[in-house]
């Protein structure tokens, strides 16, 4: 007989959908202790650290870098890569997406309340068994643009149900930021929850005395961090965020990884990289380490340092600055209508690696959500090449129609990796 576990297919009957899923016979069991070093999570009775990623791509990758466990949001995002997870050795944190009051979610329409306990139910009874789960991921930023305080209710109700129905894996639910008084609430209507995660991102060093000082005296993982947010950046005179370059996010990732949550041995168990992937947040290049096609940039080399302790065998190129007419982002550049303009890249590459320029333009992005919610990428703007444009340097006929547009440079090393960054202009009549 096969020694590997068996595993037998369910149907289940969700919000009118049949999801099938695969369950184990036996979990891994995890807990959360706390002796006289502090807080820590053992799976299967030894110590286990999370040095996770927030994203279901690319998992040959993360595992391969350092990295052993998986941020879902949403039971579906789970299902569907727990066996794939498991094949690879990752854990995951298993999200059941919590309804937002942002999102139209009322949480004094009690039917509504109880059929998504109901809902939850039925997935922790089916999947609870299965080795690659991690944790129950409750909830992710409910917290944000909310009034109705029943939902830390609602969440205990949650968590409750899952030390009932799972005693083998603990309960976590995640806020945006850390505020006072979500800590406290926390604690008074929702002490069912036994890991408190965060999603910071600028202000993560630091995080360790505010987690004290507000009163938490748990474990918490760093449920999501990585570059400056689009909301803590400066803005250009038109009012719309700068991007950090992505030799300057690496530098970023790699101090607020090594500053703010290894540092703090006592209360944090670990943390989740957001994004491994991409996606379009502002921009197409905001949070994700990966590009559209793929590709890495210098925040993948900081991260597999931070993770193993080596650097890959082949850098990343580094881009020192990207300018319009010689002017930086933060100087607001302003540009005519029709106009040949400039706009120069400085790059370079570790390994002396011949590179490969590429340039995109974007009008700036009018679907802008909040929370992580999906927005849509903007059409490319076809670009008009004038004379004496290489090595860096593009010479550009700026659009004839006004308004906000961002030039984005992508810098390729030819062997997997790529430097980008994006500067705004706006165009107008002087």
């Amino acid at each position: 007989m096969d020694k590997k576990k068996l595993f037998f297919i369910i149907p289940i009957l969700l919000s009118g959908l049949f999801i099938y899923g695969q369950v184990a016979e036996s979990p891994v069991k995890v807990e959360i202790r706390k002796d006289e070093n502090g807080w820590q999570i053992y799976r299967g009775g030894k110590p286990y650290y999370i040095n996770g990623v927030g994203g279901q791509s690319y998992l040959d990758k993360a595992v391969a870098y350092g990295a052993n466990s998986v941020r879902t949001w949403g039971a579906g995002e789970a299902i569907a890569i727990l066996d794939d997870a498991h094949a690879r050795g990752l854990t995951v944190l298993f999200g059941l997406w919590v309804g937002c009051e942002r999102q139209g979610f009322d949480y004094d329409d009690a039917k509504s309340v109880q059929a998504q306990l109901e809902r939850f139910t039925e997935i922790v009874k089916t999947y609870k068994d299965h080795p690659a789960i991690l944790m129950w991921g409750i909830g992710n930023e409910t917290d944000l643009f909310y009034t109705d305080f029943k939902v830390w209710n609602a969440i205990n109700d949650i968590a409750k149900m899952v030390h009932e129905v799972d005693p083998n894996h603990p309960t976590m639910t995640v806020t945006a930021g850390l505020d006072v008084a979500e800590v406290q609430l926390i604690k008074e209507r929702a002490p069912h929850i036994d890991v408190y995660g965060i999603n910071t991102y600028g202000g993560l060093i630091g995080i360790d005395k505010e987690m004290r000082s507000y009163g938490w005296e748990g474990p918490y993982v760093v449920t999501e961090w990585g570059p400056n947010g689009h909301w803590e950046v400066a803005k250009t005179k038109w009012g719309v965020p700068i991007e950090q370059s992505s030799t300057e996010k690496a530098r970023d990732y790699k101090r607020r990884y090594e500053e703010g949550i290894a540092a703090d041995k006592e209360m944090c168990v670990g943390s989740y990289v957001f994004l491994w992937g991409q996606k379009q947040e502002t921009t197409p290049t905001w949070y994700g380490v990966f590009l559209e096609d793929g590709t890495e940039t210098e925040v993948m080399d900081m991260l597999e340092n931070s993770w193993s302790g080596k650097m890959p065998a082949n850098r990343s190129p580094s881009i020192s600055a990207l300018t319009i007419n010689g002017k930086r982002a933060q100087e607001s550049v302003y540009v005519e209508p029709g106009k040949t303009c400039t706009v120069k890249a400085d790059v370079l590459d570790p390994d002396n690696d011949p590179l490969d320029y590429r340039w995109e333009m974007l009008p700036e992005s009018t679907d802008i959500k909040s929370g992580g919610d999906a927005e849509s990428r903007p059409e490319p703007v076809k670009i008009v090449v004038r004379e004496g444009s290489g090595n860096g340097t593009l010479n550009f006929k700026a659009p004839k129609k006004e308004g906000a547009y961002r030039m984005f440079a992508y810098i390729y090393d030819g062997n997997g990796n790529a430097a980008t960054a994006n500067i705004p202009f706006y165009v107008r009549k002087n």
